[in-house]
């Protein structure tokens, strides 16, 4: 019987969105983390952790969105593994088998659910701290060590799968490309959706820098009115809706 010759190539797998929100988040949690652990509360470094926050939560929406309408292998719907499947891909690491996957493998996949939903939860209750509910401060600690220890955990699977599997997969996530089948490749990096995304967050970014005030501590989300307060507000009820002329 004759068996049919594979041909592998380097073909497409990452979008430039996917690969830009990833790196964006890495140096965006990195640079919150590093903020919130050598400046103080009370340092006039601060608040920028808080902004960095902010932006980040607003990338993991954006991540969200493209992930039920983006590419093949940036949906959710492809890396969506079962608890067994994470077992089987953990016993071929510590054997040197098991299925080579092009997409993220059921170990990454779990990483990055984790990561996104850890996000939104620092995020959102780093604003709820900001509006003077001080009740979120543990949850906003938990959740940021959580999400550092996902991440170490995270950067060793890949360690490993690099070391095992002779595959670069952090190469990849910055030049998008695999060795696989041709049939297998998508068919577009999605320059323009990746163009959109990065308007829609760097007019986000250069609005609340620009925006920020840094004697009140606090910020105005472009083109809404919608003030953040930056740090713990005594009294205040959250984020509240700006009105022209009550500026300090």
């Amino acid at each position: 019987m004759a068996i049919k010759e594979v041909l592998m190539v380097r073909i497409l797998i990452w979008d430039l969105p996917t690969r830009l929100f990833h790196w964006m988040l890495a140096i965006g949690v990195l640079a919150a983390f590093g903020i919130a652990q050598f400046a103080g509360e009370d340092s006039p470094l601060f608040p920028y952790h808080s902004l960095v926050g902010v932006i980040l939560g607003v990338i993991v929406l954006l991540r969200i969105a493209w992930g039920l309408a983006g590419t093949r292998y940036a949906k959710f719907c492809s890396f969506l593994f079962s608890p067994l499947s994470v077992i089987a891909y953990m016993k071929g690491v510590a054997t040197g088998g098991g299925v080579r996957h092009l997409g993220h493998n059921p170990g990454s996949s779990y990483a990055i659910f984790l990561m996104l939903a850890l996000v939104l939860l620092i995020a959102t209750t780093g604003l709820l701290m900001g509006g003077g509910n001080e009740a979120f401060e543990d949850i906003h600690s938990i959740a940021a060590y959580g999400l550092i220890a996902v991440v170490v955990v995270h950067v060793a699977g890949v360690l490993i799968h690099t070391i095992r599997f002779r595959e670069n997969i952090t190469a990849s996530m910055f030049i998008g490309t695999k060795q696989g089948e041709a049939s297998e490749s998508i068919q577009s990096a999605a320059p323009i959706s990746a163009a959109i995304f990065m308007v829609v967050v760097s007019v986000l970014a250069a609005g609340l820098f620009r925006n920020y005030d840094v004697a009140a501590r606090r910020t105005t989300v472009p083109m809404t009115g919608i003030v953040i307060h930056l740090g713990e507000v005594e009294g205040e009820n959250g984020p509240t809706q700006h009105k022209p002329g009550n500026d300090d």
